[in-house]
């Protein structure tokens, strides 16, 4: 089997309402396609979604890159995924935005060869996953408004975006657990908004209201400040913006920065590097998050079944198609009743991309 054709969309989706967070503010998803096609008739999609101020690409950069990673594929057996990455990686090694898109249409190739659903091919079985949803950073009373119409809509835990001042946050999440009430566990994440002391602050000024967990409290580069936090913190640490590959898994073990690692798409390359984090946080014994940023239900599948194949992921927090304008994906995974995480079982990622959406998008072919 070779690749015989490549081609990349540009793929720009409204988003419900703007979503903000301590990085900023983001009001359409900027993300984009990717299509490979084979000499066999079988082909492979991926989709990147980059958040420039996390894996410092923007949709532009990730073009550009997908034009010159398209052009190494050409001719090459698409099966052999470690050499086809390592070619990538070689090439590209910090865009792992762009790489994520064609890691995931290889491993949908993969699949499809094979007959089987990845998270078969990733030798799991189906398991029950529920996403949360998240909630923007906003007023305290407009957020305590969303976190109870999620919680009538089912969800069986509410994600709370913070990272301004510990006063501010701590009221949110105080309004938040006033109106929800106790059974609903609430996840926090301040996206590298606090320094170390506001981040002590405001955790232990919301220690008693039921938090499951903090993400990323501090900078992303500062372990010692994380691993402060938690020590002097009731509420257990997840690293996020930490955490993009297997060094990086290491590095937060051994610094004893966190309890958890939040895995995405996105920021470790794709599947080939979530796995081998997941086998890291295995062997650690460290319960791991599969997460997003603002994928659409193709790239938002490719994670679940990775969920679904790791039961080292305890957390699913895969959300980001439920606040899209439009839903371009036919088949891939579906949401139910309380979040809910359906996954196809047809052969590798058991997602296309609607034909007619494509039309709209400008795009171009490598071959």
């Amino acid at each position: 089997m070779r690749v015989v054709k490549v081609t990349v969309y540009k793929a720009n989706i409204l988003l419900v309402a703007p979503f903000r967070i301590a990085l900023g503010v983001t009001e359409v998803a900027e993300n984009f396609f990717v299509r490979i096609e084979t000499d066999e008739g079988i082909h492979g999609w991926g989709e990147g979604s980059p958040f420039p101020a996390i894996v410092g690409e923007t949709q532009r950069i990730c073009l550009a890159a997908a034009r010159d990673m398209a052009r190494l594929l050409i001719g090459k057996d698409p099966l052999d995924i470690e050499a086809r990455l390592r070619e990538i990686s070689s090439f590209l090694p910090h865009n792992t935005t762009a790489r994520s898109a064609f890691d995931m249409a290889l491993y949908d190739i993969l699949g499809k060869a094979a007959g089987l659903p990845l998270y078969r091919l990733f030798g799991g079985s189906p398991r029950e996953l529920f996403t949360d949803d998240t909630i923007g950073i906003d007023d305290p009373a407009a957020m305590a408004e969303k976190a109870v119409k999620f919680k009538e809509e089912g969800f069986r835990a509410i994600k709370v975006k913070l990272g301004t001042t510990p006063e501010e946050d701590i009221e949110r999440v105080r309004r938040i657990r006033e109106a929800i009430g106790s059974d609903i566990p609430i996840r926090v994440d301040a996206n590298q908004g606090w320094d170390r002391n506001a981040a002590i602050k405001a955790l232990r000024g919301i220690e008693d209201l039921g938090v499951q967990y903090c993400e990323q409290p501090v900078a992303a580069g500062d372990l010692a400040a994380m691993r402060a936090v938690r020590e002097k913190t009731q509420i257990p640490i997840m690293a996020d913006e930490s955490l993009f590959d297997v060094h990086d898994a290491l590095e937060l073990i051994r610094a004893e920065a966190c309890d958890y690692l939040n895995i995405k798409l996105s920021k470790s390359g794709g599947l080939h590097m979530a796995l081998k984090i997941a086998a890291v946080a295995e062997a650690a014994r460290m319960g791991c998050m599969v997460g997003c940023m603002s994928e659409t239900r193709l790239a938002l599948t490719a994670a679940a079944h990775l969920a679904a194949a790791r039961p080292i992921v305890r957390f699913t927090d895969l959300d980001s198609a439920l606040t899209h304008t439009v839903d371009p994906i036919v088949g891939g995974m579906e949401y139910g009743e309380g979040g809910r995480i359906t996954l196809p079982e047809g052969p590798g990622l058991g997602a296309e991309v609607d034909p007619a959406f494509l039309k709209k998008c400008e795009s171009f072919t490598v071959s």
